[in-house]
C-alpha cells in the first residue's frame, strides 16, 4: 500500500515522507515547487527522498484539479494521505491573497475530491495551523475554543479547511484528522521563519527586527516531535458513530510558550554571536502569544514532545552551517 504526501518538497512534508519511507512504506510525493522561497532548497529536500526506491515524485499544482487526477490515476493502491501542501506565511498573505485561496482552498478541495474517489482510503491527515486561534486570549489554546476571529487571510483559509474537512467526513464517511501546527522549526526548515532569518542576519552582522518590542511568545516545536505526532495519528484514524463524523482536530506543539528573546538567546549561544536588536511595533496579522494544549493528542496516541528550544536550535544551526557549505 502507498501513502500520498502532498507538499513533499516542503519542510514538514520531506520529514514526514522520510520517516514513512524508513518505516517501510511506499510514498508518492506531490509538490508544485513554487518560488515562494528558494526552489534549490526544495530540490535538495527531494534529493533526500529520491535516495529511496520506494519514493516517487510528481510535480503538480494541487489547485489544478484535472492535472492532479490525471497524475494520480495510475496509482491505485493509495490508502493514506498526508496533505501538507499549502501556501504558508501570515505576512505574505497580506499582499498575495489570491495565492492563498488558490492553494489552500481550491487545492484542498481537489485533495478532498480525490480522496472521495479512493475505494480503499483509510485516513486523510491534513495541516491546519495555530493561526486559526487569531484573537483568542485564553491560554493555552484548546481545540474546544471558538476560532471564529482570524486575524489574517492565511488563518481564515486554514479554518476553512477544517470546515470543509468536516463536511466531507460527514457526507462521505472519510476519516479526516486536522493538525494545528505550532511554530515548527529544525533542520531543512523554511527560510521565511524567524529562526532562519535571525541566523542569517546574525552571521552577517545585521540587526534583528523584534516586533511588539520583544513582548512575543511562541510554542516552538521541533520538527522530529511534529513528525512523531503526524505518523502516530496517521495510523489511528477517527471512527464516527451515531451523529458524529469520523473527524477530529488536534493541537500539535511543544506545550511550552517561550519568549521570542529566548530564541535569540539560544541562537547567540549556538552561533557564538551577539545579536543586535531593533525593537519594533506589532505587525498586522500577527499575534502576541501561542501556547498549545496537547492533552487530547497526548491522550489518544501518547504524543509527547521531547526536544526543548535549547536542544533544537543547536541542531538547526549545525545543519544550517553544513547546508550552506555544501
Amino acid at each position: 500500500m502507498t501513502v500520498l504526501v502532498t507538499g513533499a518538497a516542503g519542510f514538514v512534508g520531506m520529514h514526514v515522507a522520510k520517516v514513512l519511507l524508513d518505516s517501510g512504506e511506499k510514498v508518492v510525493g506531490i509538490d508544485n515547487l513554487n518560488n515562494y522561497y528558494d526552489v534549490g532548497l526544495k530540490h535538495a529536500r527531494l534529493q533526500q527522498l529520491e535516495a529511496y526506491d520506494a519514493f516517487s515524485f510528481i510535480k503538480q499544482d494541487i489547485s489544478d484539479r484535472d492535472g492532479v487526477f490525471a497524475a494520480l490515476k495510475n496509482i491505485p493502491d493509495i490508502t493514506k494521505v498526508v496533505h501538507l501542501a499549502a501556501q504558508a506565511g501570515v505576512r505574505y498573505s497580506l499582499d498575495h491573497p489570491f495565492e492563498y485561496t488558490e492553494s489552500n482552498i481550491t487545492g484542498f478541495l481537489t485533495i478532498l475530491e480525490y480522496c472521495r474517489q479512493l475505494d480503499n482510503l483509510e485516513h486523510l491527515v491534513f495541516a491546519s495551523s495555530s493561526s486559526v486561534y487569531g484573537g483568542n486570549r485564553e491560554l493555552p489554546y484548546s481545540v474546544d475554543q471558538s476560532v471564529d476571529k482570524p486575524v489574517s487571510l492565511y488563518a481564515a483559509t486554514k479554518k476553512a479547511n477544517e470546515l470543509m474537512a468536516h463536511s466531507y467526513a460527514h457526507l462521505y464517511g472519510i476519516p479526516l484528522t486536522g493538525l494545528r501546527f505550532f511554530t515548527v522549526y529544525g533542520p531543512w526548515g523554511r527560510p521565511d521563519m524567524a529562526y532562519w532569518t535571525f541566523t542569517e542576519k546574525m552571521l552577517n552582522g545585521e540587526t534583528l527586527p523584534i516586533f511588539n518590542n520583544g513582548d512575543m511568545k511562541r510554542d516552538f516545536t521541533y520538527i522530529d516531535d511534529i513528525v512523531s505526532g503526524v505518523v502516530a495519528l496517521l495510523n489511528n484514524p477517527p471512527v464516527g458513530g451515531d451523529d458524529a463524523a469520523p473527524y477530529r482536530i488536534y493541537n500539535i506543539g511543544n506545550h511550552q510558550s517561550e519568549p521570542l528573546l529566548n530564541l535569540v538567546s539560544a541562537l547567540e549561544v549556538s552561533l557564538e554571536v551577539k545579536a543586535n536588536l531593533k525593537m519594533l511595533p506589532m505587525q498586522s496579522g500577527d499575534v502576541k502569544e501561542t501556547f498549545a494544549d496537547i492533552d487530547p493528542i497526548r491522550r489518544d496516541v501518547g504524543y509527547e514532545p521531547t526536544t526543548s528550544l535549547q536542544e533544537g536550535i543547536p541542531k538547526f544551526v549545525e545543519w544550517y552551517k553544513s547546508y550552506k557549505k555544501g
